[in-house]
């Protein structure tokens, strides 16, 4: 046959015809003549308007967006990402716009907003944002932009993203590492209100990247004497609290305490500007407390020093860590939520480490300590909800939180310490019981609270949890084990970590309680329900 003629229909050695995916295939033939090479024509691409009207992007790109004032819904954006998050890509909706989108030229820039993407979603985890509000906002930045097919991924180190354009391309992935975190709340309320704007249509990729610069070149809103002093206030607030006593002898314990918390805080800086791990930092951090309590309590001084090492571990102990790390395990990120709880393990290792040093040397000489005076007898309100209160102002100062925020936060505070009174009092409950419904209740208001600004909720809650933390259990325990107690101090540790695991799981429930009933302040809710993480049961 003629090279270059076309075959005879009826030929035995000729194939059929098969139809392509992307046009008509040519017929291809068996016979050996057929295996020599030939120019093989490009396949026709179907223009934009079917692999659009098919559900696809198309090779070339989909137009840019112009974006307008006003955001689609009356939802607030981790309402409507969360929702997205847990659906399959093949079942998401399309980002809904206020505006008609104009026909352009030039579609998104798809590496420039990936690179904002995980910008802003390293701000949000190295806050201390859980895993799940961090996929969130990720998912909303690149929706927002006209990535539609956005796979975000975050785990305690590394947050990565991957844009898959169409079936016919390869999918574009990024990663970004998170070294570094720090407890700054004002920073992470900007970021939050960042990302609103970016899914409300009211910011450009230009504009969110000079907020973010200017978010990232914003200093602390305290400096570090501000921090030093409130640590400790925080130390001594929390005397009061524990002691329950409004004496004079409780002021000097307070007196003490302060100092001696403001001592072990330049400590700990000092070891930082060493490049020492935090381990070592909580380790030195701790002893100043533990040592100013062992020196009250030599010679039959009847000082309450006990008193004094237990507002030193309210002011160190990790419950930002400890509410992050449950949330991340309550909403199925177990990585995430592993790693975080090994970070608070190490961190209350090193508290531990330098407590009961100290103590192991008080004993050795003598030092009569007395842990029943870490437990009130009597119900003082009047001193110990202001004192809660006060707690709760300062550990939110150490969280760098902002100005306009901490009068929530301190109310929530002693609304906490309130209904833990309350039940722990008058109703006879168990504590452990007491402080879930008490984290119960603070969670449902910080929610509401946030919720109502459009914000995050971690700077309403984390530092109002602050007086229920276990420092009295805890520093029951280590001196147990000082004494060659074993058994009593694991007694007491486990006791604490119940605690501390009610705490954080009844902040979480009351945060889902409000999403339960409350879904959308004001608006139509979203299209898609969100849902939950399949059970295995077991298997």
């Amino acid at each position: 046959m003629p090279e270059g003629s076309k075959p005879d229909q009826d030929d035995d050695t000729w194939g059929t015809v098969t139809p392509g995916l992307l046009g008509h295939a040519e017929p291809v033939g068996t016979t050996p003549s057929s295996l020599e090479q030939s120019p093989v024509p490009a396949p026709a691409q179907p223009p934009a308007e079917d692999w659009i009207a098919l559900g696809y992007t198309p090779p070339s790109g989909i137009s840019l967006t112009k974006l307008g004032v006003g955001g689609p819904g009356g939802a607030p954006w981790p309402d409507r990402m969360r929702a997205l998050l847990r659906t399959p890509m093949y079942e998401r909706p399309a980002f809904e716009r206020s505006t008609t989108p104009e026909p352009a030229e030039v579609g998104p820039n798809v590496p420039r907003v990936l690179d904002l993407t995980l910008r802003i979603g390293e701000l949000l985890l190295a806050s201390g944002e859980s895993a799940e509000d961090v996929e969130a906002a990720m998912l909303g930045v690149s929706h927002a932009y006209g990535l539609d097919r956005c796979e975000p991924q975050v785990t305690f180190t590394l947050i990565s993203i991957s844009y898959q354009p169409s079936l016919v391309e390869p999918p574009v992935t990024a990663s970004r590492v998170v070294r570094r975190r720090g407890s700054d709340y004002t920073r992470l309320g900007a970021v939050y209100r960042l990302v609103a704007d970016i899914t409300g249509e009211q910011a450009s990729t230009e504009d969110a990247y000079r907020r973010l610069a200017e978010i990232r070149r914003n200093r602390h809103p305290y400096p570090g004497w501000v921090l030093s002093l409130a640590t400790g206030l925080l130390a001594g607030s929390a005397t009061l609290l524990v002691g329950g006593r409004g004496d004079a002898q409780a002021w000097l314990v307070f007196a003490a305490a302060f100092v001696a918390s403001v001592i072990g805080d330049r400590l700990a800086w000092g070891v930082a500007r060493k490049g020492l791990p935090e381990f070592y930092q909580f380790v030195v951090a701790a002893m100043p407390a533990a040592g100013m309590g062992v020196v009250l309590t030599l010679g039959d001084s009847g000082l309450r020093g006990s008193v004094v090492i237990t507002g030193g571990l309210f002011a160190l102990l990790p419950g930002r860590a400890l509410v992050a790390a449950v949330a991340d395990g309550l909403t199925g990120f177990y990585i995430t939520a592993a790693a975080r709880l090994l970070e608070v393990l190490y961190l209350v290792v090193g508290i531990v480490l330098g407590v009961l040093l100290v103590l192991y040397v008080g004993v050795n000489v003598s030092a009569s300590l007395h842990p029943e005076q870490t437990f009130a007898t009597h119900a003082f309100p009047a001193l110990q909800l202001p004192a809660a209160m006060a707690l709760t102002l300062f550990f939110a100062v150490l969280l760098q939180t902002s100005r306009q925020v901490l009068p929530f936060v301190t109310c929530f505070g002693g609304i906490g310490w309130a209904v833990y009174g309350v039940l722990t009092v008058e109703g006879r409950l168990s504590p452990i019981i007491a402080t879930g419904l008490a984290s119960g209740t603070v969670g449902l208001f910080g929610q509401l609270a946030s919720r109502y600004r459009y914000a995050s909720s971690l700077p309403y809650v984390t530092a109002a949890l602050g007086p229920l933390m276990p420092g009295s259990v805890i520093y029951l325990g280590l001196l147990a084990f000082a004494k060659g107690q074993p058994i009593a101090g694991l007694v007491s540790i486990s006791r604490a970590a119940a605690i501390a695991l009610a705490l954080a799981v009844g902040v979480n429930l009351g945060g889902e309680v409000a999403r339960l009933f409350l879904k959308v302040p004001q608006g139509d809710g979203p299209a898609v329900v969100r849902r939950a993480a399949k059970r295995t049961r077991g298997f």
